[in-house]
C-alpha cells in the first residue's frame, strides 16, 4: 500500500517538533544552527516518558516466518531424508540456487554456519602458513579465528565512521606476504569496496567479502557478495534472515566455487556440482565437514524468498527516522559509503567521546526507546587470548614464524578503531516498526539530543 506523502512541515508536527528556524549550512555540510524548538524536561531527569512500553527490536527473519516455512520443513519431515544427498530435489540445493541468482553470482554452496564457511573461503583461496590476511580491528571473532586455524597470520587495520575497515589504513598494513583482504560490511552498512578493490588489484591480492551482517546489502547497485572474489554469509539468529544457524559461499569463480565445495565436503566433489564444474578441475584434498542438512535448507529456501520483503521494510523505516533528525544542529551520524544500499540496521549518532555516547544512550532509554552502541563485533586486538596469541597448540605456525613473533596486538594497534567504536551509538531498527513507533523514535531522539546538544 502507498503511504500518503506529508510535507517537511507537517512530519515535524507529527513528532512534536514546537518550532524551527532556518538552518545555517557550513561549508563541511553540516547543519549548524536549528532555532527555537522547544526542549522538554527529559525522563531520565523526571519527566514524561516519550513510551510507556519499551520499544525495541528482534530478531529479523523469525517475525517472517509463516506457512512457508512450515511447508518446506514438513516436506523435509514426509520425506524421512534429511540429508541433502539421500534424495532428489533437495531443499539445499534449491535455496543455494535462488540465493546465487537473488544476489547475482554464478555459485553458491550451503554451510552450517558463517565461521566454516569463512573457513572454506579462506581454503579456497589456498590461505595458510607463511600468508597474512588483513582484516578490520572491529570485527566477529570468526574472520580472526578461521584466519589462525589456517595457519596463516591475521593483520588487523583501523576502521572508521562507518564501523567498517578503513580503506586509507589498509596499504600500510600490506607486506610481501599478504595474500587477502577481508571486507567485512558490520551491522548492516556495506564496506567501501571500490577503493579497496583498487588496493587489491594494485597488490594483487584477493578479496574476501564477509557481508554476515548485511546479507541484502548492496554497495553502488551490486549485491555484496557479488564484487570480491569471493563472498560469505551467515544465517545465524540475528542475521537478515535465518535458519537458526547456517552459512554460505558464494563466487563467480569456478576455482574458487570448487575448492570450496571440496573444502566443505571431505575433499569430495558430488551431483550436481561435479557435472556443472565439467567434472572437477582439481584433486581432492585433505578437508572438513560443514554440509548443510534438508532442515536447515528448507526453512533458508523460504526465508531467501523474504529477503526483499524485510531489507525495504528496514531502509524504509531507518529512511524516516534519518528524515524526521535530519535539521538537528550539528548532527553526525554514521558514515555510510551507500546510503540507498545499506540496510539501515542502526540509527547511529556520533556523540565526539564515549561519555556523552553513555549520557544520550541512557536518555534515550529513559524514553523508553532501546538504545545501544555498535554491536555484534568486538575490538579484537584488545581481547586477552588474541593480544596474547593463544592458540589449540604452542607450536602452531601462525605465531611460530618471525613475523608472527613480532607482531603486536593490543590497544596501541588500533587507536582509531577504539574511539570511533566509543564515540558511536544510537537506535538499532526493525522492519515491523510502525509507522507510531518511527514518531516515537523520531521524537524521542530530538527530545535528548535538543537537551543535551543544542545550544
Amino acid at each position: 500500500m502507498n503511504e500518503p506523502k506529508r510535507t517537511r512541515r507537517q512530519f515535524l508536527e507529527t513528532v512534536g517538533a514546537a518550532t524551527t528556524a532556518s538552518i545555517i549550512t557550513g561549508t563541511d555540510g553540516a547543519r549548524t544552527s536549528l532555532g527555537t524548538e522547544n526542549k522538554e524536561k527529559l525522563a531520565i531527569d523526571g519527566g514524561t516518558p516519550v513510551r510507556k512500553t519499551p520499544l525495541g527490536y528482534q530478531a529479523y527473519g523469525p517475525q517472517f516466518y509463516n506457512e512457508v516455512e512450515k511447508r518446506e520443513i514438513l516436506e523435509v519431515l514426509d520425506s524421512k531424508k534429511p540429508f541433502r544427498w539421500w534424495k532428489s530435489g533437495s531443499k539445499t540445493l534449491e535455496f543455494e540456487q535462488a540465493y546465487a541468482a537473488h544476489i547475482g553470482v554464478k555459485y553458491a554452496i550451503g554451510v552450517t554456519s558463517g565461521t566454516t564457511a569463512l573457513s572454506a573461503a579462506l581454503a579456497a583461496l589456498e590461505i595458510g602458513p607463511g600468508d597474512e590476511v588483513i582484516l578490520p580491528a572491529w570485527t566477529w571473532y570468526a574472520d580472526y579465528d578461521t584466519v589462525v586455524l589456517a595457519g596463516a597470520l591475521p593483520v588487523f587495520a583501523e576502521v572508521d565512521s562507518s564501523l567498517n575497515i578503513d580503506p586509507t589504513d589498509i596499504e600500510a598494513r600490506i607486506t610481501p606476504r599478504t595474500k587477502a583482504i577481508i571486507a567485512v560490511s558490520l551491522q548492516g552498512c556495506p564496506a567501501d569496496m571500490a577503493p579497496i578493490l583498487e588496493i587489491a588489484r594494485k597488490h594483487k591480492l584477493r578479496i574476501l567479502e564477509d557481508f554476515s551482517q548485511c546479507v541484502g546489502g548492496r554497495y553502488r547497485g551490486k549485491y555484496l557478495g557479488s564484487i570480491g572474489d569471493i563472498g560469505i554469509s551467515s544465517f545465524q539468529q540475528g542475521k537478515t534472515i535465518t535458519a537458526g544457524e547456517g552459512g554460505a559461499v558464494v563466487t563467480n569463480d569456478p576455482i574458487l566455487f570448487e575448492r570450496a565445495v571440496r573444502a566443505h565436503d571431505v575433499g569430495s566433489l558430488r551431483s550436481p556440482y561435479k557435472e556443472s564444474l565439467g567434472g572437477g578441475r582439481i584433486p581432492g584434498f585433505a578437508a572438513s565437514n560443514f554440509r548443510m542438512n534438508e532442515f536447515t535448507g528448507a526453512i533458508l529456501k523460504a526465508q531467501e524468498q523474504d529477503l526483499e520483503t524485510i531489507c525495504n521494510a528496514l531502509r524504509r523505516n531507518t529512511r524516516k527516522v534519518r528524515e524526521g533528525i535530519a535539521d538537528l544542529p550539528g548532527l553526525k551520524m554514521r558514515k555510510t559509503p551507500d546510503l540507498e544500499g545499506d540496510l539501515g540496521v542502526t540509527v547511529f549518532l556520533d556523540h565526539g567521546t564515549r561519555q556523552r555516547r553513555d549520557q544520550f544512550l541512557r536518555a534515550l532509554r529513559a524514553e523508553g526507546i532501546s538504545a545501544s552502541p555498535p554491536g555484534g563485533s568486538a575490538i579484537l586486538p584488545i581481547d586477552e587470548r588474541i593480544e596474547k596469541k593463544v592458540t589449540v597448540h604452542p607450536d602452531w605456525p601462525s605465531f611460530n614464524t618471525p613475523q608472527g613473533k613480532a607482531i603486536r596486538y593490543g590497544s596501541e594497534c588500533c587507536p582509531q578503531t577504539i574511539d570511533v567504536q566509543q564515540r558511536l551509538g544510537g537506535v538499532i531498527m526493525d522492519p515491523n516498526f510502525t509507522d507510531d513507533d518511527i514518531t516515537d523514535i523520531v521524537k524521542a531522539i530530538r527530545k535528548v539530543y535538543l537537551a543535551m546538544y543544542a545550544v
